[in-house]
């Protein structure tokens, strides 16, 4: 089978279309692992957060925000990558199993939909603050938080980004 028809049956446009993989990995009792995010610029990080992430279960689930979803958080000319591009992106990881869209501002009905096992978010949350919290404790799941990377952030790469640009452009005039 051609790879990208293999890496675009891991993305999932909305719940409804993942229900029957869902359902099938329950059947099987597989343990389900979430997180969520805007992977807007994929990097070292992200990377590192994903693998860490998909060791505590036997699938790893990444809810995505969609395109409306990242404008609406991030703000004007976010995101930089279109949801398609940053769900093909993540779905090429070997250890991530699915990438189910969403448009919400938060995971929450994604969350209540899939009823992971295990719930993961970076460290910068404290456990009983991370959307879907709730859900996850109260059908017998766990939450976990992971370390970053220090120094990788989507928002150090994009001052970078900037400051270079400003600096060529001083260089320029």
């Amino acid at each position: 089978m051609e790879k990208t028809k293999i890496l675009k049956k891991k993305i999932f446009n909305n719940k409804e279309d993942f229900l029957k993989t869902l359902d099938f990995w329950r059947f099987k009792s597989f343990k389900i692992t979430f997180t969520n995010g805007c992977f807007d610029l994929l990097h070292l990080g992200h990377a590192d957060y994903l693998a860490k992430a998909s060791d505590f279960g036997d699938v790893m689930i990444i809810g995505l925000n969609s395109d409306i979803s990242v404008n609406k958080i991030k703000g004007k000319g976010r995101p930089l990558n279109n949801q398609l591009s940053r769900a093909m992106l993540l779905a090429s990881f070997s250890f991530v199993d699915a990438v189910v869209i969403f448009d919400e501002d938060t995971p929450y009905n994604l969350i209540d939909f899939i009823k992971p096992d295990i719930l993961v978010k970076g460290n910068d949350y404290k456990p009983e603050d991370i959307v879907g919290f709730d859900i996850v404790k109260s059908n017998g799941g766990i939450v976990e938080t992971i370390e970053f990377v220090e120094g990788y952030s989507t928002s150090n790469i994009e001052k970078k980004i900037i400051d270079n640009y400003l600096k060529n452009a001083e260089i320029r005039s």
